[in-house]
């Protein structure tokens, strides 16, 4: 494994265009970008729009779809990994996910995410969509790579279950609004510390149905420390990582080794 470049698509959420429009805008984005990556992400549920919960059923799609076939056509133009951030996906049986699709650099689908823990304060997500069930990691020529969507960042055991699978880098593509900005900042970062690894989070800005996006994509390194960030307006946030970091940092503080297996707690 080397260092690659990687670039986080901010794309705003605008409810003056339909997400059609919104899928060839933020497309048009990275098209448009001089600047060579070896990998790129977008947002959760950027082209619907995570508070448009009226358009799920509407605009839900199964994995050969419009959206996940421009999107291999992307990969696969610019000759890049792809995180296509998420869509609403509808499956055969009829069910309705917030699935998240990595494509290679030929444009296949190599790893398909369902969002496991689904967001219900103030959100009809948990009403609509059904939950994934399990951790997706996969190993690429660039690291291995865990898969997580917005709410899961409050979930540590599901980061830990990524850290035991050998993961160099967490990804986790979101939609995460105001007010909880300091949130976003703290558990993002928090992740990234109490396992030693890599965090790249891309999240969406900008305002739809009522609900307005903090932006703030950012990428963490091991040490927790703040490699790249954004602000709050639509842009493209680059930066490089190292996979090999993650291994260097945790045999030099050994934190994630030091763990003991504490079993259920005891009533005094």
């Amino acid at each position: 494994m080397s260092a690659f470049d990687i670039a986080l698509v901010q794309v705003a959420a605008r409810d003056d265009e339909t997400p059609a429009q919104r899928l060839d805008r933020g497309v048009a984005l990275l098209r448009a970008s001089a600047r060579p990556v070896a990998m790129a992400m977008f947002p959760e549920l950027w082209t619907v729009g995570f508070s448009n919960f009226d358009g799920y059923k509407t605009y839900a799609e199964p994995l050969d779809g419009n959206i996940v076939t421009t999107l291999a056509q992307l990969a696969r133009d610019r000759n890049i990994w792809l995180h296509g951030g998420s869509f609403v996906e509808r499956t055969a049986d009829g069910n309705l996910h917030n699935t998240s699709v990595l494509f290679n650099p030929q444009g296949d689908i190599v790893a398909t995410y369902r969002k496991i823990h689904l967001f219900g304060y103030q959100s009809r997500e948990t009403q609509i969509l059904t939950p994934g069930t399990a951790p997706v990691v996969v190993e690429t020529d660039l690291g291995t790579f865990g898969l997580s969507t917005c709410y899961d960042l409050r979930f540590p055991e599901l980061y830990r279950a990524y850290i035991n699978a050998g993961v160099d880098v967490s990804l986790v593509t979101s939609a995460w609004p105001f007010p909880r900005l300091e949130h976003w900042q703290i558990l993002s970062r928090a992740r990234a510390i109490e396992n030693l690894t890599w965090l790249v989070a891309c999240n969406t800005c900008g305002s739809i149905s009522g609900m307005t996006f903090v932006g703030n994509s950012v990428v963490y390194n091991p040490w927790g420390t703040p490699v790249a960030r954004a602000g709050e307006d639509e842009t493209i946030v680059y930066t490089q990582i190292d996979p090999a970091m993650a291994t260097g940092v945790r045999e030099r503080f050994p934190a994630v080794s030091d763990r003991r297996d504490i079993g259920a707690a005891e009533w005094a």
